[in-house]
Order: structure tokens, then C-alpha cells, then sequence
């Protein structure tokens, strides 16, 4: 099956898949998923040739550096590639912008590995994020 990650302004679908994977799925409390950086964010939305939402994330700007966040994957995609695919379209945007040179994100602990075979490396210590260990990452683009 085919699926497609594209540019979005449909936030209510992003947070439908951020309110099942992070809050029903992992239980971080919904105040903490919501924050006010998604009218600031460039979102991206992974759909099934059927339209069914099936992953999403967002990158915003902070200087230099391009931070990517709440990358997640439906249940019935995960293993599939789609969360390499997502981070991979959010570092081709990133290099769109000229003033951008760095990638950064905060990896969920278990994620570590992922990341770093996409290029990041750990920076800083462990720290707590929706209740879950987190560090942060970067990368050169």
C-alpha cells in the first residue's frame, strides 16, 4: 500500500494522531501534548492511498536550528519505514531553508538507536518530557 507524506494545514487530523499515540497510547497528559507551537509549525500528514491518517509530524524554526517533533505512527503502520520516511521529508524541508544548518529533536528514550541511524547524535542529559525519558539529539544538515 502506498502512502503519502505531505505538506498540511489540516492540524485537526496531526492532533487526532498525537492525541492516539501520545495520550491514549502512552499516556501523557493531554495538557502536555498541546503546547503553542502549532500554528508556529510546518506539519506533515502520512495518509494511505484511502486517505486513512496514519502518521504525523512537524518542524518549526529556533534560530539556525530546525527542530523536529511529535514524529509518531499509527499502531497499524509501525515497522513499515513510515517513521524513517516522516523524518526524512522533515530534514528535506529543513535544507529548503538557507539559514537552517542544524536538525534537532527530543527522542523518546527507546528511540535513541532510530535517530542515530538517521544521523543524530545525543546532546545533553535525560530529561522528562510527558512523563516519559527523553534526550535531546542533533544533526548537521
Amino acid at each position: 500500500m502506498t502512502i503519502l507524506i505531505s505538506k498540511t494545514t489540516d492540524i485537526d487530523a496531526c492532533l487526532s494522531l498525537r492525541l492516539e499515540v501520545f495520550v491514549r497510547e502512552q499516556m501523557v497528559p493531554v495538557d502536555e501534548e498541546l503546547d503553542d507551537l502549532d500554528p508556529v509549525s510546518t506539519h506533515f500528514l502520512a495518509q494511505t492511498e484511502d486517505g486513512q491518517n496514519v502518521g504525523t509530524a512537524r518542524v518549526y524554526e529556533q534560530g539556525h536550528i530546525g527542530k523536529i517533533g511529535r514524529v509518531c505512527v499509527s499502531k497499524s503502520h509501525r515497522g513499515t519505514g513510515l517513521g524513517k520516511r516522516l523524518i526524512e521529508t522533515c530534514l528535506t524541508d529543513l535544507r529548503t531553508r538557507p539559514h537552517i544548518t542544524q536538525a534537532k529533536l527530543g527522542a523518546q528514550n527507546h528511540a535513541i538507536s532510530f535517530y542515530q541511524n538517521l544521523g543524530f547524535r545525543v546532546i545533553g542529559g535525560e530529561y522528562m518530557d510527558g512523563g516519559i525519558p527523553h534526550h535531546d539529539m542533533m544533526r548537521a544538515l
